[in-house]
């Protein structure tokens, strides 16, 4: 058994709930609420249940910190996220463990170097101009499925190389699939029975894998600039290198990720800049030097633009809850948690503990800036991108992409948004607003 805290145990207790769906509602309904509640109760390591199982709750940086950097290896990511999520991203990087995980990354990490970077910052600036052309200024513009239509077409270019100029109601196909793959996650019945969420992902998989699919044998032939010609070609200095159903599992999570956790992150920005029209000049201003097509560099210093963009991520985090499952026993803050237990690790409640962030609930993105730095009152206290191994890799291409959009809304157009709107999330898969995020949008 592995200790992370020389503390006296207690096995792992929690609330009552519902049978079956146990949690599951209370989740979707409002998982802040559903959280301060166990906090309260129970502390930092508690038990819920959610999709019908037992799951060990983690809150508060502390026993984030413990699973996160996992240093006796007792929790494994994959299992976790398959019962969390189902396997219609399984095999992708996050459902990767141990030595395998760390052969994957290894070769994958060459696909996001600092020369991989700037190319794919140079090529997503037309893409993201020409997007921009498609937006109608009006009042009540709806931002958020604007913004994931302009990041799918962002991912269909920098991972796909345009794919050979894809129809767009091609498109429309692909990212219905990723929809009802994340939105299966939440289902109450786990099963391919027609007519549910589960069926709808399980479709929704064979599509994602037909269509990449498709494009394998010219991405083999011949190496390109995009991701998935990319990750056809790398290897290591010891000649590994991904098969075929490597790169096909990987394009499906990355795609994923990419365009769904860019979306909410400037979605939120969007929102917060609409409510606080002086953030939004001073963004403005910082970038006005900047021309359509801005590098790496310029965008790194845009040191504002991270301010926001923290603050942003921090509020409303893309993926609030990590999941994870024990391969032996072990304690987490005095808790035991017995082998083969399914975990959840919540960052998003770290973002808003008053222990560690002055009025959580308010936007304020000095907070970041030197100076004060809270997010350094607790390693942990702010994660919106985990940690430990399985930290995104794709951290640095999605600050690229956010401040690359952004910097072209900012020169384009003006927007507000009423300082009394709280935003509709829903959590029946990663975070979004059921009401689209309306804004009112006008050219500049």
């Amino acid at each position: 058994m592995t200790m992370t805290h020389e503390t006296p145990t207690t096995e792992l207790q929690g609330s009552r709930s519902w049978p079956v769906v146990g949690s599951t509602l209370d989740y979707v309904r409002d998982p802040h609420a559903l959280f301060a509640r166990q906090w309260v109760a129970h502390g930092p390591v508690s038990r819920i249940s959610f999709l019908g199982r037992p799951w060990a709750l983690m809150l508060g940086p502390d026993a984030c910190e413990a699973v996160l950097t996992n240093r006796e290896k007792a929790f494994a990511s994959g299992p976790g996220w398959v019962e969390a999520a189902g396997p219609f991203f399984d095999r992708g990087l996050m459902f990767l463990d141990f030595a395998e995980h760390h052969l994957h990354r290894r070769i994958m990490q060459q696909a996001f170097t600092r020369a991989r970077l700037e190319g794919y910052t140079e090529t997503m600036q037309p893409t993201i101009l020409g997007a921009l052309d498609a937006w109608g200024p009006r009042n009540d513009f709806r931002a958020y499925p604007a913004l994931k239509q302009l990041t799918l077409d962002v991912a269909a270019q920098v991972f796909m190389g345009g794919a050979e100029h894809t129809p767009p109601h091609e498109m429309d196909r692909i990212n219905r699939a990723f929809i009802d793959c994340l939105q299966a996650a939440t289902g109450i019945v786990r099963h391919p029975i027609p007519g549910t969420r589960w069926h709808r992902g399980a479709k929704g998989r064979r599509v994602l894998d037909e269509f990449l699919r498709g494009y394998l044998p010219s991405r083999r032939a011949v190496e390109s600039d995009d991701l998935f010609s990319i990750l056809c070609h790398i290897q290591t200095d010891e000649g590994e290198r991904f098969g075929d159903d490597d790169v096909i599992d990987h394009m499906v999570f990355l795609m994923m990720a990419a365009h769904d956790t860019s979306t909410i992150t400037l979605s939120t920005m969007m929102q917060y800049l609409g409510q606080h029209p002086q953030w939004q000049q001073r963004l403005r201003d910082e970038a006005a030097h900047l021309a359509d097509s801005p590098t790496l560099a310029e965008l790194d210093a845009l040191t504002s633009f991270d301010l926001v963009m923290k603050e942003c991520l921090r509020l409303v985090a893309p993926v609030p809850v990590l999941a994870r499952k024990t391969v032996k026993e072990t304690v987490v803050c005095g808790v035991r948690i017995p082998a083969d237990h399914f975990a959840v690790v919540a960052p998003q409640f770290s973002h808003s503990m008053p222990q560690y962030w002055s009025d959580p609930e308010r936007f304020d993105p000095e907070r970041f800036a030197e100076g004060r730095r809270e997010d350094k009152s607790h390693r942990y206290a702010w994660e919106p991108f985990g940690g430990g191994v399985h930290k995104c890799l794709g951290l640095f291409f999605a600050g690229s992409e956010v401040k690359s959009v952004l910097h072209h809304l900012l020169r384009r157009f003006t927007w507000t948004v009423d300082p009394d709107y709280r935003v509709p999330m829903n959590y029946h898969s990663l975070p979004f607003p059921n009401d689209g995020q309306p804004v009112d949008l006008r050219p500049r």
